[in-house]
């Protein structure tokens, strides 16, 4: 069980990664203007959102792992 806990958990991880990469680059490429491009407007965007919610649950994932190890 530990073994599936792990592999789900980096799976979840990378594609959240992954994930949010492209999404960066949508967000920068749409954004017209200069004040759109500060970080503060890039993390806290909602298109984001998904890709924290399974970074998140795969970081839970991986130390729920641990834990039982």
């Amino acid at each position: 069980m530990e073994p599936i806990l792990s592999f789900t958990a980096v799976a979840l991880l990378v594609i959240g990664l992954i994930g949010q990469g492209f999404e960066f680059r949508k967000i920068r490429t749409s954004a017209m203007r200069d004040e759109d491009l500060s970080s503060k407007n890039m993390f806290t965007n909602k298109r984001n959102l998904r890709w924290y919610v399974l970074i998140g649950a795969g970081l839970a994932l991986w130390y729920a792992g641990n834990m039982f190890s």
